[in-house]
């Protein structure tokens, strides 16, 4: 397979050009920039990303360019175009104008190769603090904008090119096309990364890996798990058991229905209840994390002692995808740990089981994709994301079944008038949260002193940033009235309108 190895220097962007150029039908991986992979002959194009450091600071990231600068192909994006800038002989300093927010090219070179295609006063996304002030000898510009001269550059001779901005947002009108110039035109890679080959590549990958051997998944009804239990099906059929638990942490009869649905598949899967011990352990917890690790640990409890009924199983499959992998590795410079990942970092020592990972390439949208082309129904496919934590971390302050209860009456009336006002598919995830505050109400002729709960809806593509969104009030009040007169213990309704960033999606 084609692939572009894209080098991390820690940009909040990073994903999101790995997105677009997935988005091309080519395959791309991210790794860190200090941790260059083999070069191999299927590698036809590097890229360097953007950084929040500055390339003139003493500890700046550095990059290995042996085998990459001259003999393939290279994009360097903002940090990297001012690196190769500086690295070549040019001067790099701290912007004396802002160079943050949209721009507009006063200035294309139609002959380059990269932006072909690209209009006069294409819009552009800037987001630098330094800038190219003077270019190497040798390096051509390729385009600039009133306020930056070297808004691109191409080294001659070589198919090395460098741009001050990013194509990779949507803020940059023409940045899906240039970044074709470079994959496809410049690069030379065919357009094979498609959810059929990746099937017809993953089956026959899981056959070669697993053999006979039995695999355990345990299903969440969430997306990621039931296409990587589906494509395992795929492969191996029978060898495959799943186990999908019920924590007590579902949505409203959530358990009953996936599982016939899973049943109704084909799928070997056997559920269990185990409400009470994850009850018992979350009693009085209110911290995010020691819930979080709770749940974890007594999943791997409940998990391990139903593996081990299944005699001789070596493999232990898991739906993690492509954000848990790169978000869980090191590389200088990336935002602190917000939560823990629920997926990697390996499995208990007493667990003796080899992890299989069929989706660990796929970003979430991919999933999806691949798994209308395995024929899983709209109903699973177009689920909206839910945290693997379930209800406990929807409730702030410390678990209990009643507690559990009002939230599912809520989530329930919420979700389900998102899908009678056909407004469930135009939202990426929505939810309710029941907060640890009691509010003043009247109902009837008596004074009532009950529970509040947040609803929060948004509007996404991979949930790396989310804006609120703008539901019809005349919904929102339908939803809240509902919600007062049929859930008992709670009492007011309050809407959630922050965006993330600064807050994130969930509350815990």
């Amino acid at each position: 397979m084609d692939t572009i190895i894209i080098l991390d220097f820690g940009s909040q962007y990073t994903q999101l050009i790995a997105r677009k150029i997935r988005e091309l039908n080519v395959y791309c991986e991210i790794h860190p920039f200090d941790k260059v992979p083999a070069l191999t002959d299927d590698v036809k194009g590097v890229v360097f990303s953007g950084s929040p450091y500055s390339c003139n600071a003493a500890d700046a990231p550095v990059p290995n360019m042996e085998g990459i600068k001259g003999r393939l192909p290279l994009l360097a994006v903002c940090y990297g175009a001012q690196y190769l800038a500086r690295w070549g002989g040019g001067r790099v300093q701290q912007s004396k104008i802002r160079e943050y927010g949209r721009a507009n090219l006063s200035y294309i070179d139609s002959e380059s190769p990269l932006m072909k295609g690209v209009p006069m006063g294409s819009q552009v996304w800037m987001s630098h603090g330094d800038t190219i002030e003077v270019l190497p000898e040798g390096y051509r510009t390729i385009c600039s904008t009133a306020n930056v001269k070297y808004a691109g550059y191409q080294i001659e001779g070589e198919p090395t090119y460098a741009i001050q901005f990013h194509p990779e947002v949507h803020h940059s009108t023409d940045g899906p096309t240039l970044l074709r110039n470079f994959v496809v035109g410049i690069c030379g890679c065919r357009q094979e990364w498609t959810p059929e080959s990746f099937i017809e590549s993953t089956v026959a990958e899981l056959r070669a890996k697993v053999g006979s051997d039995k695999v355990v998944l345990g299903l969440s009804g969430g997306v990621d798990s039931t296409v990587a239990a589906v494509l395992l099906n795929r492969a191996i059929g029978h060898q495959l058991h799943c186990i999908f638990v019920d924590n007590g942490l579902l949505r409203k009869n959530e358990f009953e229905s996936v599982l016939e649905s899973y049943r109704d598949m084909g799928l070997n899967v056997k559920g269990v209840d185990a409400k009470q011990r994850f009850y018992d352990v979350l009693a009085g917890v209110t911290d995010p994390e020691k819930k979080r690790k709770g749940i974890g640990k007594t999943f791997i409890d409940v998990f391990d002692a139903e593996a081990k009924q299944i005699a001789d199983a070596k493999w232990l499959g898991q739906g993690t995808i492509y954000p848990d992998v790169i978000e869980s590795s090191s590389v200088k410079g990336p935002s602190q740990t917000i939560k823990s990942h629920h997926n990697v970092g390996g499995l208990p020592d007493y667990m003796k089981l080899q992890l299989v990972e069929p989706l660990r390439s796929l970003f979430k949208d991919e999933v999806r994709r691949v798994g209308r082309q395995l024929g899983i129904k709209d109903s699973l496919i177009g689920r909206h994301p839910f945290p693997g934590p379930g209800l406990a971390i929807r409730i702030l302050s410390d678990v209990t079944p009643e507690k559990v209860r009002i939230l599912q009456e809520v989530d329930d009336i919420f979700i389900q008038g998102l899908r009678d006002a056909d407004l469930y598919d135009k939202v990426w995830q929505a939810g309710a949260m029941l907060l640890p505050v009691q509010s003043v109400g009247v109902m009837g002729d008596e004074r009532t002193y009950e529970s509040v709960v947040a609803l929060r809806a948004v509007e996404s593509v991979d949930g790396m940033t989310a804006d609120w969104s703008h539901l019809p009030y005349d919904f929102m009040a339908r939803i809240s009235n509902e919600i007062i007169n049929r859930v008992r213990g709670v009492n007011r309704v309050v809407y959630d309108i922050s965006s993330k960033p600064p807050a994130t999606i969930e509350w815990e």
